[in-house]
């Protein structure tokens, strides 16, 4: 799914912010952790008191999402770098979390479409769906 480039980033950063939509369309910006989900090829965002957040509530109301990682490789040259996964929230219950202090719930994002910038050779902007149109709109089974 991801390009070696990417992989190496993802790798490396540990905060990202996602982007909900509220049921009245109002949209929340929330940082976040993330962990890749190798097996499922999944973003997992687990938290402390997931159950009760805004983002948990928002994903259940309404599925899409996206998720922006970045960050600033050099500010003299100013050189920006990130990937933007848009996708499906799928807000999950009584998971095995992966650290002890996290709670039981998660929101898993399936993606459908990766943006890049400043991580290829050139810093090139990428754009790519993955999956079909209209796994775009349907809710993760």
């Amino acid at each position: 799914m991801f390009t070696p480039a990417e992989e190496s980033y993802l790798k490396s950063q540990l905060l990202a912010r996602l982007a909900t939509v509220a049921p009245d369309g109002t949209v929340q910006n929330s940082p976040v952790g993330f962990f890749f989900n190798d097996e499922l090829n999944t973003f997992d965002i687990w938290g402390q008191r997931m159950r009760r957040t805004k983002k948990f509530a928002n994903v259940a109301s309404y599925p899409r999402v996206a998720l922006v990682i970045d960050d600033l490789a050099s500010v003299n040259p100013w050189i920006a770098r990130g990937i933007e996964i848009r996708g499906l929230g799928e807000p999950l219950s009584d998971l095995e979390p992966p650290r002890p202090y996290y709670s039981r719930e998660v929101i898993r994002i399936h993606p459908n479409k990766i943006i890049t910038w400043g991580l290829e050779e050139g810093g090139a902007y990428t754009s790519r769906r993955i999956g079909t149109a209209s796994q775009a709109n349907e809710a993760p089974a």
